[in-house]
């Protein structure tokens, strides 16, 4: 006879592979949608987070990496004419803003994310809905 912490051990593990298995799919989802329009998957989370300018720092945080690797991410959407560098309040601190070309790759990036999803394509609006219900409840601290 199996114990219930076994079970639940058991539960458990299989509950999160396939959370593992959904977020791979939606990352590589995301990676594909984003080498479309000649981006990394990097350079794409970057440009939907700067709805507004924000310091490098921020990015750091919201893309888990170090910040010596923003300068570079930074440097590429600079070249490609999406984003600028500009002072803040504190001029200390660099901010990264989108240009116009960059809100119009970033409109049309949403577009094709929001078309493209696995999360879209595969649940309809109440499922969708009762998702983001069970993902807030095991985000919630």
């Amino acid at each position: 006879m199996t114990s219930l912490g076994s079970r639940r051990a058991a539960e458990a593990a299989a509950l999160s592979g396939r959370l593992f298995q959904v977020v791979d799919r939606a990352r590589t989802d995301f990676e594909a949608v984003a080498a479309g329009l000649g981006l990394t998957g990097q350079q794409a989370r970057a440009l939907l987070f700067l709805h507004a300018p924000r310091p490098m720092s921020d990015l750091a945080d919201h893309l888990q990496c170090d910040r010596s690797n923003i300068t570079g991410i930074a440097d590429r959407l600079e070249r490609a004419g999406a984003v600028e560098r500009v002072a803040g309040a504190d001029r200390r601190v660099k901010l990264l803003r989108l240009t116009p070309a960059g809100e119009r790759q970033r409109e049309q990036l949403a577009e094709v994310v929001g078309r493209g999803s696995t999360v879209m394509a595969k649940l309809n609006k109440q499922q969708r809905a009762q998702l983001a219900a069970l993902l807030d409840a095991l985000l919630s601290d």
